[in-house]
This record gives C-alpha cells, structure tokens and sequence, in this order.
C-alpha cells in the first residue's frame, strides 16, 4: 500500500461533501498538472490519502482510500487527463495543521511542505505514521 494527500479548497470540494458520497466514493477530477496526474497514475486500489483542506483552514481533516485506479478524467474530452476514485473512510479525529506539519523536524521532506501548491502528492509511509500519530488517528 502506497500513501498520499489529496488537497482540496473547502469552499469548492470539502471533507463534508466527501463523506457525503459514501462507499461509492467520487472521482478526483479537473487536475490539471501532469505530476499530480502521473501520481494518480501510480495510484492502486486501497491505496490511503490524507484528505487536506487548503487556502484557510490549511490542515489534514480526513483519511479516504483509492477505490477506482486511474481512468478517463470525465470533467473533459482530452485524453491527457486521468484520475482516481476516492472514498472516505474516516475523519482525522483532531485535524493536524501545516503550521504542525512545518514545526515537525521528521517532515521536513514532505512533499507538502516542499511543494504546496501540488493538489496531489506522495506521502511516505513514516510521514503517514508521524501525521497519523499527530492526529490522534489510529486506524
């Protein structure tokens, strides 16, 4: 199982409305940079994903789980565009901000903290351990 984070304006597509889809879960659609397409690409079922609330908030609120590898982004005819599905399986029980991430010198390296302004990133499996722990989640 690989790990990653999946950064999401709340205004335009929240944690709520997230968990609203249930099992079926909803297509990670309109990303349009060719890294975070190629991470989707990597991307295997049961794979698991921090759910990041960008521009205010700024925090990891949630945990989901790949539940449809990478296909046809359906938001646009151009066959360059792919994305997963993404189902959510848990809420962070206490949301883990980047101003925590930024002051844990053991994540220093993550991809959050290095390139931000990617709306789909790798995590490592320590990385996910450590924002787990942080958390409070234990799943």
């Amino acid at each position: 199982m690989r790990y990653w984070l999946f950064k999401s304006e709340p205004d335009t597509w929240g944690w709520h409305d997230q968990k609203a889809k249930g099992d079926a879960g909803e297509e990670w659609d309109g990303v349009r940079n060719y890294q975070a397409r190629n991470f989707m690409r990597e991307m295997a079922f049961g794979d698991r994903g921090f759910f990041y609330h960008s521009q205010k908030e700024k925090a990891v609120v949630g945990i989901v789980e790949v539940c449809a590898p990478a296909h046809p982004d359906s938001s646009t005819d151009d066959p360059r565009w792919d994305c997963v599905d993404i189902r959510a399986v848990a809420d962070m029980p206490r949301p883990v901000t980047l101003a925590e991430i930024k002051a844990e010198p053991r994540l220093a390296g993550m991809a959050l903290v290095k390139s931000a302004r990617l709306s789909v990133q790798p995590v490592s499996e320590e990385e996910w351990q450590i924002v787990c722990t942080m958390g409070e989640f234990a799943g």
